[in-house]
């Protein structure tokens, strides 16, 4: 049976977001040449979501595979996108709709992070991670289900990576706003601010981020202040589509590994990839159940140290 893939993007205003959104979609058809793959858009860009699905069919589809091109679960992914295919199958009863899920904090979406701010330190002055501060920016949502990835994005960055604190911003509907937060980033202390859009491509919002910081940037004397720019088209991204395609296509356990740092490199953590897993609890596995067992512990070693609780 003939599947499809149909890519959708947000849409931009700006013809630079269009034009890098269809070169992911352009480097996902270069992996699989033998497969329909279409871009449909919500708004403001062409196709829009019925005319990708009606391409798919007119090329011989007998199954679609819908693929939110979203970092997060906000209201395009959750009712937006679900409505669109809805109508689809409306339309097209026989033809068979899978919807993926969104990228989520995909692990080669925390790799293309870690690249790219690296390429932006590499080409600013030498200022040790420890005295910079990392402020990733977020498109901010009413839903704070999205908001929350964009924490945990820096989170896992900040670790990892070694700077010395991490702090999120948003462009709009949530707080804090980026203006806000630039200017209190600046009173922490730290020599260096880094700015990173949690963005997927460029766009109206991505160029404000970028004119924000420069401005912000100018104003400080003393404060070294570098933009890291966003994710862009990447074959990262175009990995971390490719899993969600083949996830919603062959389903995949409930237990989420897809960030466990002892199965994918996550930048900090890459000597953990393929350690031995071994429980902590084996001493108390059972425990209270034979109770004719006398074991005398060491409380002070057993229960004072954190606990690294494997899968």
């Amino acid at each position: 049976m003939q599947s499809a893939l149909l890519i959708v993007g947000h849409g931009s205003r700006d013809p630079d977001g269009t034009r890098e959104f269809l070169q992911l979609v352009e480097l996902l058809r270069q992996r699989q040449p033998d497969r329909i793959i279409e871009p449909g858009f919500l708004e403001f860009a062409h196709p829009i979501i019925a005319a990708g699905i009606d391409r798919c069919i007119e090329r011989g589809a007998k199954s679609i595979t819908v693929l939110p091109g979203m970092l997060t679960a906000a209201g395009h992914t959750k009712n937006d996108i679900p409505s669109e295919i809805h109508e689809a199958a409306q339309r097209y009863p026989d033809v068979e709709f899978r919807y993926g899920r969104h990228l989520h904090t995909h692990a080669k979406l925390i790799e293309l992070c870690q690249l790219r701010l690296e390429q932006a330190e590499r080409s600013a002055k030498p200022i040790p991670r420890s005295e910079t501060l990392l402020l990733l920016v977020g498109r901010g949502s009413s839903d704070p289900d999205a908001n929350a990835d964009v924490l945990k994005i820096a989170r896992m960055l900040c670790e990892g990576m070694g700077y010395g604190w991490p702090a999120v911003a948003y462009i709009g509907v949530t707080t804090p706003l980026l203006d806000d937060a630039l200017r209190r980033c600046g009173q922490f202390g730290f020599r260096r601010i880094i700015v990173f859009s949690y963005f997927l491509f460029t766009g109206v919002l991505e160029k404000r981020i970028r004119r924000t910081t420069e401005e912000f940037a100018q104003a400080q004397a003393a404060l070294d202040v570098v933009y890291a720019g966003y994710l862009n088209a990447h074959p990262y991204l175009a990995d971390a589509f490719a899993d969600r395609a083949d996830e919603a296509i062959h389903g995949e356990p409930n237990m989420n590994c897809a960030l466990c740092k002892y199965r994918v490199r996550l930048p900090g953590f890459e000597h953990q990839v393929g350690e031995p897993q071994v429980g902590h609890h084996h001493h108390v596995r059972g425990a209270g159940q034979h109770t004719h067992h006398h074991h005398h512990h060491d409380h002070d070693h057993d229960h004072h140290h954190e606990h690294d609780h494997r899968h």
